[in-house]
């Protein structure tokens, strides 16, 4: 039986979030990222699709490795100006009824308390759509900008965040018992108080005594996202997550990443097949394959050199500029996300990148593969992406928007259809449910669930 594909938009509060520099296109309204009847018409247009969530990236600070200057990224619109992502959601949500959001938020620079709050406010108001993309920050200006000083080393931040989720896990699951809200107007009681607790936590990097100052929403815990791939990374992964973002610039470097998750999650005590994994990948589709590659083309004669390595800095907290464009790439280890560089160097021992073969792959949908032709050929390349790495669907990044999510709803998404790959009616229920949970909470052999009361 042919594996179903699901379908996320890969999108950020920004001008220019993966394809660096394609707001000069005519096609792009990227730059209407501060009006909310744009991410409202956004959410209408994956809605009717079928796409399961709008996956909105994050950072809190400037690409400004490339160069060692800011710059190149200010100049490219590249990921700045930026905006909240978590601030358009209710907004979306009141304008669909299925739709999911997967938000992304660091761990580095909230406090889990306070980001609690946020998300269970989110989860009710949106009726239990909400994912939480789980990040621990690569960017060593988002450090200094929030008063951190040097950023934490990278498997130190996992450390962090491992009692940071604890923290969450308990406020979601464990502070208030499903029945604490009474309303019981004759006693005059609004919340029992012995049914809310302190979680009363102690660690080495947060003290919590609670109690947690929200009734339970739909999924207490919004379903967790996660897209770290170096070896403390999917640990992480296989313990948490419940869906996960890889990238990567081959199914031999997918693969490996898609593996590499299934084997952690079955090392933390979990079914293997739970975790959602979705594969970064940009389609450029249109009637024929002659339009789609015209179509191509003009986006990679807009497409910014500059901004492209500033993202790739940013990415791997290396700075390329004066590098020979024809010289192999290296690897070296960084406290940046390392994920980035391992795809274009150590992950796949029978390719050789040379900067000016990363830059030209980065112009357009960033690390992942782009897919261009006809509706028939772009599905094509998604099945055989999904079949030869064995990811469950897509995070599809964008040349331009909203075009390229009406293309993909109005050409590839009937063709997927016919083929079996989607179901004709989306599922829905919580965004938990529509991933595959079995329920809107989290699976008991999940880590929050052992602080159910």
């Amino acid at each position: 039986m042919s594996r179903r594909i699901h379908l996320n938009a890969f999108a950020m509060n920004c001008a220019g979030h993966q394809s660096a520099g394609l707001w000069r296109h005519p096609r792009d309204e990227g730059f209407r990222y501060t009006d909310v009847e744009h991410w409202v018409g956004l959410a209408r247009v994956l809605e009717d699709a079928g796409f399961d969530a709008l996956f909105l990236a994050d950072v809190l600070g400037i690409y400004d490795v490339y160069g060692g200057s800011r710059d190149g990224a200010l100049r490219a619109g590249t990921q700045v100006p930026l905006g909240d992502p978590m601030l358009p959601v209710p907004a979306m949500a009141a304008a669909t009824s299925r739709l999911g959001f997967g938000i992304t938020v660091s761990v580095s620079y909230e406090h889990p308390y306070a980001l609690a709050r946020r998300f269970t406010t989110l989860d009710h108001l949106t009726k239990g759509r909400v994912a939480w993309n789980v990040v621990t920050g690569y960017l060593a200006s988002a450090a200094a900008n929030l008063g951190l000083g040097e950023q934490l080393a990278h498997d130190q931040r996992y450390e962090m965040a491992e009692e940071y989720l604890e923290v969450c896990y308990k406020l979601w699951e464990g502070s208030w018992s499903d029945d604490a809200v009474v309303r019981d107007a004759d006693r005059g009681v609004y919340t029992d108080p012995a049914k809310v607790h302190d979680i009363n936590h102690r660690g080495t990097w947060f003290d919590v005594p609670g109690p947690f100052l929200c009734e339970p929403s739909a999924q207490r815990t919004p379903a967790i996202f996660q897209a770290g791939a170096s070896s403390r990374g999917l640990a992480f992964a296989g313990r948490h997550a419940e869906a996960v973002f890889v990238s990567g610039p081959s199914t031999t470097v997918v693969a490996k990443s898609v593996a590499g998750i299934r084997a952690a999650a079955a090392e933390a005590g979990r079914d293997p097949e739970s975790v959602t994994v979705f594969v970064q990948l940009a389609p450029v589709v249109a009637e024929t394959s002659e339009e789609a590659r015209a179509q191509y083309e003009e986006y990679l004669a807009v497409a910014s050199t500059e901004g492209a390595l500033a993202l790739f800095g940013g990415w791997t907290g290396l700075d390329l500029s004066g590098v020979d464009p024809h010289e192999p790439l290296r690897h070296v280890e960084t406290d940046a996300g390392r994920s980035a560089l391992a795809s274009f160097t150590t992950d796949d021992p029978d390719r050789e990148w040379t900067l000016a073969e990363v830059t030209a792959h980065l112009a357009v949908g960033g690390r992942g593969p782009v897919a261009v032709g006809s509706p028939g050929e772009v599905a094509d390349e998604m099945e055989r992406w999904v079949d030869e790495t064995g990811a469950d669907g897509f995070n599809l990044a964008y040349a331009v928007t909203p075009g390229t999510f009406v293309d993909v709803a109005e050409l590839v998404v009937p063709e997927l259809r016919r083929r079996g790959r989607m179901p004709a009616t989306p599922a829905t229920g919580t965004l938990r449910e529509v991933l595959g949970g079995a329920g809107p909470r989290v699976a008991a052999s999940h880590p929050a669930a052992a602080y159910r009361r």
